[in-house]
Order: C-alpha cells, then sequence, then structure tokens
C-alpha cells in the first residue's frame, strides 16, 4: 500500500515538472557564482532595485538579487517550486514569491529589472509582455536574458551567456 502511494506522488510530481515544460521553459537551476558576476557586471543591483524573476524555480536568482541588497519577486507555475521558495525564504522579507502565469499578471510598480532564462520559442512573447509593462509603468525596465538574445533589441551589455536589454515606453 505504501508504495502505490509513493507511486501516485511520485507521478503527479514529475506531471507537475512536465506540464510547465509546456507553458514555458523547463526548470534549469542557475549557478551561484554566474548570479554574482552578472549582478556586479551586467546589471548592479542595489537597494533601490525591485527584480522580478520569470520562472523562479528554487529561488537561487531572488536569493543573489537579495544579498545584493534588492528586492526580489519570483513568479513561478509549479506549485511544488512555489511551496519549495516560500518555505525557503520564509523569514527574508525581501523576497516574495508568487505563484502565477507572467503573461497574465502585471509587474509590481517599483519593478526596475526583469529577469529570464528563458526559452527561444518564448523570447518574443516575453519581450512584448515587458514592453507593454513598460508602457503602461511609464518608463524603462531593464530585462536580463540568460542564454538567449531578444529578437529586434541590440544589448546594452553582454558578460557570458547573459545579455542586458533596456526596454523603453514607446512614445506615442
Amino acid at each position: 500500500m505504501p508504495w502505490e502511494i509513493l507511486k501516485w506522488i511520485g507521478l503527479i510530481v514529475i506531471m507537475l515538472f512536465a506540464g510547465t515544460a509546456f507553458t514555458g521553459a523547463p526548470f534549469v537551476p542557475s549557478r551561484r557564482k554566474e548570479l554574482e558576476i552578472i549582478f556586479k557586471k551586467l546589471y548592479k543591483l542595489s537597494k533601490n532595485d525591485l527584480l522580478v524573476d520569470l520562472g523562479s524555480g528554487d529561488g537561487k536568482v531572488l536569493k543573489a538579487a537579495s544579498d545584493f541588497g534588492a528586492r526580489a519577486l519570483g513568479i513561478e507555475l509549479n506549485p511544488i517550486l512555489v511551496l519549495f521558495s516560500k518555505l525557503r525564504f520564509i523569514s527574508n522579507p525581501r523576497i516574495k514569491i508568487k505563484m502565477n502565469d507572467f503573461f497574465r499578471s502585471n509587474l509590481p510598480a517599483e519593478t526596475t529589472a526583469v529577469y529570464v532564462f528563458g526559452d527561444g520559442r518564448d523570447m518574443k512573447r516575453i519581450i512584448a509582455k515587458v514592453e507593454e509593462q513598460a508602457q503602461k509603468l511609464k518608463r524603462p525596465l531593464f530585462l536580463i536574458s540568460h542564454a538567449f538574445e531578444v529578437p529586434g533589441y541590440k544589448p546594452e551589455k553582454t558578460c557570458r551567456a547573459y545579455f542586458l536589454y533596456k526596454i523603453e515606453p514607446k512614445s506615442k
């Protein structure tokens, strides 16, 4: 009987991870050392920043941002990773996690930077949403993209496999 329950739990976990892979990029953990480098050289985070991590996974990006003094918001679809991150950062008031679909939500008004380890197939949708949000906030947003370039944009800076873009609101 206990093995049967464990098999069902395992199947549910696998389905949750597989399901989010179809709606976004699969979970791939970020490397702590690389995050330290990019937050020093590519985009210098400070206490004035609110970094939003799209698909925040296990929260490594959020933790690194917090270590640099920034506030961080993770947006994640996978309920297991949301629960894990919420428990991991329960005592850190600078880090918040939301189970949400980025494409169906708005960025907080204080957002300064957006981090994404997206998927090449989603970059057009991601940039369109970030452009929409910059327009709505009436100010530029910085987009940090890990591994994928943004079609139609030239990076402000690059560092290793990371690209920094300044997304300006469109003038009417």
